[in-house]
């Protein structure tokens, strides 16, 4: 590891109320559920978590409520080791929730309340703009403002600071407002809604990270679950494959590997190597219930890197 990488996350932190239901009710049924968890979340927020649990200096830019579950988030962050001094509270709002249900295979529907996550406006990015202009990368998502996702991307370019966006969840975006991404990170239903193409083989996600391509985007990584990512830039498109794992919950695995690939290639290692890492942190995070609880901490994911036996690495590419 040759540096520490600094990370900055504008973007949502809800709380996640998680039930576990052996299959999903149909319209108008009611049924009853195993069991019930309640943790703290959001895209952003785990995304953060993660970057941190891997080793990054990380600064969370967001909103929350006044409600019961406001000061709890910040505190959360605060024992993670998050700079929380550009996390705000604002009145009369409640902090954003997601309430989320896992059927017996581990799958998951979630329905995400923004709340205060809809206040984290442009002059929340200009504000945290001298702590901002010290971080390496910016990490993004689709639940906060699209208008600030548009002007953190801006910032970033004019700045020097390299970007990733994780599009979700998806929503109709002008892909011109993301012309100066380095990474635009979607999983299939996520690259699905926003280009149109369906994803449902290896050869669906080439050709829809062709067209994302065609329409302006740097570099499209697409995750595909079990089957990996799919990386797509100018130098051509490259299948990462996946780690098996015996899941439990697939919760937050995309934002395990949201923030880890952050960190990784913030640390030097090549694309491809970058990914693969970030591969088994997010297989690694299906392993257990919930997100962020379920996320490793750096010295328990490298113990299973090197219990994998994986192909000699490639820092500082």
């Amino acid at each position: 590891m040759s540096k520490t990488p600094r990370i900055a996350v504008v973007g949502s932190a809800n709380i996640d109320l998680t039930t576990f239901t052996r299959e999903f009710p149909k319209s108008g049924e009611t049924i009853f559920g195993q069991k019930f968890d309640l943790g703290f979340g959001g895209k952003g927020a785990n995304q953060a978590v993660a970057a941190r649990l891997c080793g990054a200096d990380v600064l969370m830019v967001a909103r929350v409520g006044t409600d019961l579950f406001g000061p709890a988030t910040v505190e959360n962050f605060r024992r993670f080791g998050i700079d929380v001094s550009q996390v705000q509270q604002v009145e009369a709002v409640s902090t954003g929730v997601a309430p989320i249900f896992v059927d017996g295979s581990g799958n998951n529907r979630i329905i995400v309340v923004k709340g205060a996550n809809d206040l984290l406006t442009p002059a929340a990015v200009e504000a945290a703009e001298p702590l901002l202009k010290t971080v390496d990368w910016i990490v993004l998502q689709f639940e906060i403002p699209l208008e600030t996702v548009a002007y953190t991307i801006r910032f970033a370019r004019k700045h020097g600071i390299r970007s990733i966006l994780n599009p979700a969840p998806a929503q109709p975006v002008e892909i011109k407002n993301l012309a100066d991404l380095d990474y635009f990170v979607p999983n299939e239903s996520e690259a699905e809604a926003i280009s149109g193409i369906p994803v449902r083989t290896l050869e669906d996600a080439k050709r829809c990270a062709h067209k994302l391509l065609a329409q302006g985007i740097r570099s499209v990584i697409l995750t595909l679950g079990a089957n990996g990512a799919l990386l797509a830039g100018n130098q051509g498109m490259e299948h990462v494959p996946a780690f098996p794992m015996k899941t439990v919950d697939t919760t937050g695995a995309g934002d395990a590997f949201i923030g880890s690939f952050a960190v990784f290639l913030g640390e030097g290692f090549s694309e491809r190597e970058a990914i693969r890492r970030a591969n088994l942190y997010a297989g690694l995070s299906t392993t257990g219930i919930g997100t962020q609880k379920s996320f490793y901490k750096r010295d328990q994911f490298e113990a299973e890197w090197k219990a994998r036996e994986p192909a000699p690495t490639s820092a500082g590419s």
